[in-house]
């Protein structure tokens, strides 16, 4: 297969609903060769921030000399972002063949769109022998197709409800999913919070004898700026007037997540020094979250979050981190998520709001959104049929002393941003 056809071929895949569960991934990777037995691994579990983490890890291990591998999920629109060492993505002519190969050993078997991506992934860095694999977890946890992977640091960056349908419906049976990347030996680090879901994860950990560095009790952010920040360790490391280049109050916690996963590391013979932090701190991206940006004269914030945490970290930035004049909101969302949880709290902020539709199966009808809006809040709200229509209409709204913000599923971010700023893969 060419790119195109493997592309192509992976799409289709997508008929293929989801289906958690580790067996046809460890029967297919035990036909090309366990590629995952030889390779080390970090793993990056949770709800939200697992991207901006594996961003940061990526970029500073990078920055310290080591050849990293990143696989993440999903795209937003190319599948080409989806694979990255250090800072390149994978090219076109080994994403079809290894694809090609992948599709050729299947032999007309079955396995899901994202079993597939995942061994792409693992077969690629063990081509390229990477010194280090940040793998992120796609669906929950304990039947994920990554959990097939042995890491040498697990990470659960948080937990709160989301992909209720195949994760359980409280969050000590989201948290539990989570917790099950939790492996015998494997040190954990991870932000939840004190309730239910640290509860699960505390007690999976003390139950399986690991030590787990828990944000806030065993490292701490101190931030002392809206730019600059230290970071204070469990093993007498100190490091002072540390950058976050990502937007969000929340991010300096993800950043020192991503350094306690460095300190566990050390212990496997990866060393950053205190400059290395510094400058690679400084170059993080994570596009399409609290990705803020002008062009022609408007001003942009892009961000992905897609469910009631995502949504409220949003609206504590544009409360705290953001000025303008008038907010004009473009708003699409996903019709298998409980959309009135993420949409209602973010209404009272907007003053026009667009709805649109970006071009996937699962994307909810505009007219179905607007009825979902609270009535008092329809009045400044406007149905537009696709992406570029609306980001023509909230430009027809907008001053440069305004803020179009693009919010509520990362298939909207990914249509608006190759529409604002070009392909993030060339």
């Amino acid at each position: 297969m060419n790119y195109k056809e493997a592309w192509d071929y992976l799409d289709n895949l997508q008929f293929f609903k989801i289906k958690l569960g580790l067996d046809s991934m460890a029967d297919f990777l035990g036909s090309v060769g366990n590629p995952h037995k030889h390779l080390r691994y970090v793993h990056v579990g949770g709800t939200n921030g697992k991207g901006s983490v594996s961003a940061t890890l990526l970029t500073l291990l990078t920055e310290a000399g080591y050849k990293v591998g990143l696989y993440t999920s999903p795209h937003l629109s190319s599948v080409r972002e989806r694979f990255r060492i250090g800072d390149s993505y994978i090219s076109e002519s080994d994403f079809a063949e290894i694809a090609t190969h992948i599709k050729n050993t299947l032999s007309g078997s079955k396995i899901t769109y994202f079993e597939f991506t995942t061994a792409l992934a693992l077969l690629w860095f063990a081509e390229e022998k990477v010194d280090l694999a940040i793998m992120e977890v796609g669906l929950g946890g304990r039947l994920d197709a990554t959990n097939v992977i042995t890491p040498l640091v697990s990470v659960i960056t948080n937990v709160s409800m989301d992909h209720e349908m195949h994760l359980g419906n409280t969050l000590t049976e989201v948290a539990t999913e989570k917790a099950g990347i939790i492996k015998l030996g494997v040190p954990v680090v991870s932000g939840v919070e004190n309730n239910e879901s640290g509860d699960v994860v505390q007690r999976t950990c003390f139950e399986k004898g690991i030590p787990l560095f828990l944000l806030g009790r065993d490292f701490r952010p101190i931030k002392h700026s809206s730019e600059k920040w230290d970071y204070m360790g469990w093993n007498n490391l100190y490091e002072e007037n540390l950058p976050c280049h990502l937007k969000g109050h929340y991010q300096v916690g993800n950043s020192a997540i991503a350094l306690a996963v460095c300190e566990c590391l050390r212990v496997h013979g990866f060393e950053i020094n205190g400059d290395m932090l510094r400058s690679g701190l400084g170059k993080v991206s994570w596009p399409g979250r609290l990705e803020y940006f002008a062009k022609d004269s408007f001003r942009y914030l892009l961000d992905g979050a897609h469910n009631p945490a995502g949504i409220q970290s949003l609206i504590q930035s544009l409360r705290e981190e953001f000025q303008y004049d008038k907010l004009i909101c473009v708003w699409a969302s996903m019709s298998d998520k409980e959309i009135a949880e993420t949409l209602h709290p973010i209404a009272p902020l907007c003053d026009y709001i667009i709805f649109t539709r970006p071009d996937a199966e699962r994307s909810a009808l505009t007219e179905d959104l607007v009825q979902i809006l609270p009535e008092e809040y329809r009045k400044g709200s406007q149905k537009v049929a696709d992406v570029q229509s609306a980001l023509i209409m909230a430009q027809s709204i907008a001053t440069p002393n305004d803020l179009i913000c693009v919010a509520g599923s990362l298939y909207l971010i990914g249509a608006a941003r190759k529409i604002l700023l070009g392909e993030l893969v060339s």
